[in-house]
């Protein structure tokens, strides 16, 4: 018998949240179907080759050096209440071709889109009929920018029921909609909930990103309490690292970038809360570990969103850098009243995803050939 060919398209090179949702699902469906045979190809790369690292190194020294002007930017382009999702003439002109030739050589019998780009030019190319596989919209953030395509796509992994209520109103039709969460790997669907704190000390995991991005240090300088003791996932900052180890901190231990899913989901349940950025994915994981998120200092653009909707979901707390962390933490966790509406919150989220597991909706979908 001839294998499915499922093929998953992020954008660029960066180890962004668009990578990692598209590899759990890669594993997610490999792991259950040996009929289906599983690529990811980053667009930029395959249309312009060596170009992709100058762009991804300038996008990330504009967010670095410029985070007003990208937060601007990208919220007046991409991003409004109201989402026009027009057509992007300049992106069909630089990778229409290329996206034509890319999915006519893997032959794919469905394409996951786990960033918006390609997904826009897959909407063009399936509303003029040009585009045979079955198309899936895996979103990865917890909102909708303007640049996704919707006509035409065939089905969505809404991240949230008020996300499945936007594309509603788009004209999208409910059974084309599944709210799956933003889709994380296996590992994190096994574990317990919160541990206890251990003589009262609260463990706290403190999360930069997987490239260690963000004011750490800054931060790690105001802590004082012998109460709390943090774990810093330090990602690849390699020097940030080696700082925290030289510094000897009892109540500070750092962490390399922890590639091992199952390490990770380990660690996951050793701690009472997170402090986080918003990214997406990790934001994913802590609330399917049910864990406590305090959000700090959100990178402009997609993050500055995602602690908007976050806290409008009641499921994360924004933790405020220019006052005292360590009172704000243990306000929460001395507050039965907040911990309770907290879990409510966190609960509410839980009941409206699907229960499906993400290889029987991934095979659902190929077998349908829509």
């Amino acid at each position: 018998m001839e294998k499915e060919k499922a093929l998953f398209l992020p954008f660029m090179q960066i180890p962004t949240g668009h990578h990692h949702v598209a590899d759990a699902l890669m594993t997610e469906i490999q792991s259950f179907h040996n009929n289906i045979v599983c690529d990811k190809v980053d667009i930029l790369s395959y249309s312009y080759g060596r170009m992709e690292k100058v762009i991804s190194s300038a996008y990330l020294n504009w967010i670095k050096f410029f985070p007003d002007s990208y937060d601007w930017l990208y919220r007046r382009t991409a991003y409004s209440k109201t989402p026009l999702h027009n057509r992007q003439y300049l992106y069909e002109a630089m990778f229409i071709y290329f996206f034509k030739r890319l999915t006519s050589r893997h032959n794919a019998s469905i394409l996951f889109c786990t960033h918006a780009l390609p997904s826009n030019i897959a909407s063009v190319l399936k509303m003029k009929k040009q585009l045979p596989p079955v198309t899936v919209n895996v979103y990865t953030d917890f909102f909708i920018n303007g640049v996704w395509g919707i006509d035409g796509i065939d089905y969505h992994f809404a991240p949230t029921l008020a996300v499945k209520k936007y594309l509603m109103e788009k004209g999208v039709r409910p059974e084309r909609i599944y709210v799956t969460g933003i889709p994380i790997d296996q590992a994190f669907q096994t574990g317990h909930g919160n541990e206890k704190t251990k003589d009262g000390v609260m463990k706290v995991l403190v999360t930069g990103g997987s490239l260690g991005v963000g004011s750490l240090k800054r931060l790690l300088r105001t802590l004082k309490s012998d109460n709390i003791h943090y774990f810093v996932l330090c990602g690849k900052n390699e020097a940030l690292y080696q700082e925290l180890h030289r510094n000897h901190r009892k109540t500070v231990t750092p962490l390399p970038y922890i590639a091992n899913k199952t390490e990770m989901n380990m660690l996951y349940d050793q701690v009472d809360a997170v402090l986080t950025k918003p990214g997406g994915v990790t934001v994913s994981e802590c609330l399917m570990k049910r864990k406590p998120i305090f959000l700090y200092n959100p990178l402009p653009g997609q993050e500055k969103i995602n602690a908007e909707q976050l806290k409008q979901m009641g499921v994360a707390i924004s933790a405020d850098m220019d006052e005292n962390l360590e009172e704000q933490l243990w306000d929460f966790f001395t507050d039965v009243h907040k911990q309770k509406m907290y879990g409510e919150k966190i609960n509410a989220y839980h009941h409206n995803l699907d229960k499906r597991p993400l290889s029987i909706l991934m095979t659902e979908m190929i077998e349908k050939k829509h």
